[in-house]
Formats: structure tokens, C-alpha cells, sequence
């Protein structure tokens, strides 16, 4: 098992990784409108946040061999299921061809009051 720390996502603000690798898949936690430089929460529109955070989940891939290419499963968070047409539509530019499985989670609140956070899981290595 290996610990992914990196530069391009936030430090982890409690008791977690920003990723872990094993056994040829990597587990990305959470990540919010963080700025990864310098630490500032980035609370402007859906849009803008759902940027920032997959983002920074890109950023761990890349530090755990993986790429957003390699992602097989993301599941999204988001703070009112009526935001989701517009995190979609940034969603669907980031990854473009690219379709991973993906579980949609409608919240009442998240922490600090962001509207979204995404996770995922992706192969690492070959493609």
C-alpha cells in the first residue's frame, strides 16, 4: 500500500489521505474547492468549484501514476440536485470521451458550505 501526497491537491485537513495505491488501483478522497497553493476555499459558483475539484482529483492521479483517463468509477456530491445539470456540463468538458461509472449523491449540506466534492477510483499504470 502507498501513500499519494502531492502539491497539486490540498492537504488533507484531518485523519486521511489525499490518495491511496494498492494493488494497482488508486483511491481518491474527496476534494473540494480547495485552492491547492494556498489552502483558500474557493466558495464562487458550481461551476467554478466543481473545476477546482476535479482539479486537484486530477493532480492525485497524476502523483499516483493514474490519469483521468484511468478513472473507473467517480462519485460526485453535490449540495441541491438542482445544481447537477450545470456540474454535469463541467463534468462531461473534463473528461470528454472518457466515461466512467458515476454515482451521483445529492446532500443537504457540505462541509463549510460547498456545493460539490468529488471522489474516485482509477487504474494505475497501463492503460
Amino acid at each position: 500500500m502507498e501513500f499519494v501526497s502531492t502539491d497539486k491537491a490540498p492537504k488533507p485537513a484531518g485523519h486521511y489521505s489525499q490518495g491511496v495505491v494498492h494493488n494497482g488501483v488508486v483511491y481518491v478522497s474527496g476534494m473540494l474547492a480547495v485552492d491547492p497553493e494556498t489552502g483558500e476555499k474557493r466558495l464562487g459558483s458550481v461551476e467554478e468549484q466543481t473545476r477546482i475539484a476535479l482539479g486537484s482529483m486530477e493532480g492525485v492521479l497524476q502523483a499516483s501514476g493514474s490519469s483521468k483517463d484511468q478513472v473507473l468509477s467517480v462519485t460526485v456530491y453535490v449540495s441541491d440536485v438542482a445544481l447537477w445539470g450545470r456540474v454535469n456540463a463541467v463534468y462531461a468538458e473534463f473528461f470528454g470521451e472518457h466515461r466512467p461509472a458515476r454515482a451521483v449523491v445529492p446532500t443537504r449540506d457540505l462541509h463549510f458550505g460547498f456545493l460539490v466534492e468529488v471522489a474516485c477510483i482509477a487504474a494505475v499504470g497501463g492503460e
